[in-house]
């Protein structure tokens, strides 16, 4: 099983960070991480963290690869995951998955979080998919009605 090592953007991995990129026909899918970087830049509710692999750990400056970008916020009891991003040569091969794996994990632990949620662009079937098998259900919240091109979640067994 494929498992995912998050650290902070810094100085020394921004460059990476900025780098990523998802293939051609997933771009109107997902925010660049310039765009999600300039959001937690401003508001102190947005968490954003790198993606490696787990043999990253232990290295101050690993030298593998960052594989993908990920943004939390908590706000009102959510844990509400913002992005999820795998660069399009380390995709499909289960680091989204674990990187929802290691999130759903880390949420669990903060004690003001009450629900774990997630959205997606009603036209990302990869994300649907991924999202349900995690036990992700659609969330009936209000809020929704003002965003019709997204598809809103939460994890149905938390807390």
């Amino acid at each position: 099983m494929v498992k995912v090592h998050l650290r902070q953007i810094n100085k020394d991995n921004l460059t990476s960070c900025l780098s990523l990129q998802v293939s051609e026909n997933q771009k109107n899918l997902v925010a660049t991480t310039a765009q999600s970087l300039a959001q937690a830049y401003v508001d102190p509710n947005l968490y954003p963290l790198a993606i490696y692999d787990t043999a990253a750990c232990g290295y101050e400056q690993p030298s593998v690869p960052m594989l993908g970008f990920t943004m939390y916020e908590l706000f009102a009891g959510v844990g509400f995951i913002m992005r999820l991003m795998i660069d399009y040569k380390y995709q499909r091969q289960g680091y989204g998955r674990a990187t929802m794996l290691e999130m759903i994990r880390r949420l669990k632990l903060c004690p003001d979080v009450e629900i774990i949620a997630t959205s997606y662009c009603k036209e990302n079937q990869a994300a649907a998919n991924l999202y349900q098998s995690l036990g992700f259900r659609e969330w009936g919240i209000s809020y929704t009605i003002s965003h019709p091109t997204e598809v809103y979640v939460k994890l149905e067994e938390f807390p």
